[in-house]
């Protein structure tokens, strides 16, 4: 009875919030400076990334993207602050957070680092699960492909060379929204556009490729009186919902049109459930893939220096050698 109140309390809330847009007012705790707190002791010489905007990068904040009804979504824009026409590539930045929190600053400098790099780079917000429930983060995400990709002349970007990525929970929709090209339940505007939602480069920084593993039901559907990230966002434990859980596990969507795919990893293999499986699946279809491993990490080693300039950089290099780009290349 204690486990089932809370999920029918947040069950009817979401279903409000589904067919009422406005954003739930919640309490969002996990922030950059709560983690560095919680991480301090165990690794005394980390500090946080700066999220300052270097004078060789340009910065389109606060940009919406997206609206429904009422509700705007925005990113923040970073490209190289240069004068050149020359069209680049860009990256669709999704933050963690368990699908219930975080924010789009999480990976700001990520982004800086990118768009030194002469990679354009948008964070973006999306509605996490108190506001809607899966697959809601996913239509968000493509939403956001699409508008970088309809923008592309405005700030040369090549509209063929457009990644996604993300860290965590952005990770797993990052690496669903690129493996499910082409079909409209993870994107309802296709219909009723011209311009495509597919990446042509998945990233994916500590998130799961497969809820329904045993090892991801372990820490995901385990009993408890709260229940887990993953119930909550999907509606259910997974006896409730095999159906939601095999459907929002990228691992079985990957075929011969798959885009290869970049593996950040941490020192912490619980949150990359799933990801040797998918490899092997990719091997099949012989779609490129690389595994970088950042060894004695954190799981949110992304918000932390000394890590996140080598975490861009193998980013960096992926993205110009999929994308066949020079180092000079802006």
């Amino acid at each position: 009875m204690k486990l089932i109140l809370p999920l029918l309390c947040f069950f009817v809330t979401a279903l409000h919030l589904r067919a009422d847009a406005a954003p739930l007012s919640t309490e969002n705790t996990y922030t950059a400076e709560n983690t560095l707190n919680k991480y301090i002791d165990d690794y005394p010489f980390i500090t946080l990334a700066s999220i300052q905007t270097p004078n060789s990068v340009t910065a389109i904040k606060n940009t919406p993207y997206i609206s429904y009804g009422e509700r705007t979504l925005q990113l923040d824009l970073y490209t190289p602050n240069n004068k050149t026409n020359t069209s680049r590539p860009a990256v669709v930045l999704v933050h963690g957070g368990g699908w219930q929190a975080g924010y789009r600053t999480h990976l700001t400098p990520i982004a800086i680092e990118l768009a030194k790099a002469g990679i354009a780079a948008a964070t973006i917000s999306y509605r996490l699960a108190p506001e809607a429930l899966y697959p809601a983060a996913i239509h968000d995400t493509k939403a956001a492909i699409r508008w970088l990709r309809s923008h592309a002349q405005e700030f040369h970007i090549n509209p063929q060379q457009i990644a996604v990525a993300g860290s965590s929970a952005g990770g797993q929709i990052a690496s669903l929204t690129g493996v499910t090209a082409g079909l409209n339940k993870f994107d309802p505007q296709a219909q009723n556009s011209a311009t495509s939602s597919d990446a042509q480069l998945i990233i994916n920084i500590d998130g799961l490729s497969d809820f329904t593993s045993e090892k991801a039901r372990q820490y995901e559907d385990a009993p408890r009186e709260t229940p887990s990230s993953a119930v909550l966002w999907l509606g259910g434990h997974y006896a409730e919902q095999k159906q939601t859980w095999h459907e929002a596990s990228p691992i079985y969507y990957v075929n011969e049109h798959t885009p290869p795919i970049l593996f950040l990893a941490s020192g912490r293999t619980r949150f990359y459930v799933g990801r040797d499986e998918m490899i092997r699946r990719l091997s099949q279809h012989q779609i490129p893939f690389k595994v970088v491993t950042f060894e004695n990490t954190p799981h949110s080693f992304w918000l932390f220096d000394p890590w996140v300039k080598p975490a861009a950089e193998a980013m960096v290099s992926f993205i110009r050698e999929h994308f066949k780009l020079s180092e000079t290349a802006d």
